[in-house]
């Protein structure tokens, strides 16, 4: 196994290498890490975002626009 490379420009490369390399079903555990390390950077994100609004106050009249959308779907 090579030396650990930090620099994104060196790591880049090192990386595509290694994948090619891979036999299937380590391919597809990877594959399985990178959609959970997508998943939590999401998750953050969306949070961090959730928690500006909030504070905004963008959710103040979330409780009544509910009760009015509940209200449209029993009469329909």
């Amino acid at each position: 196994m090579s030396s650990i490379v930090l620099e994104p420009s060196k790591l880049r490369p090192e990386i595509i290498q290694r994948v090619e390399a891979m036999d299937d079903e380590s391919l597809l555990v990877l594959h399985r890490v990178l959609l959970i390390v997508e998943k939590e950077r999401l998750w953050r994100e969306l949070a961090a975002e959730a928690e500006e609004d909030r504070r905004s106050g963008k959710f103040e009249r979330l409780p009544e626009i509910i009760r009015t959308a509940r209200a449209e779907l029993h009469q329909g």
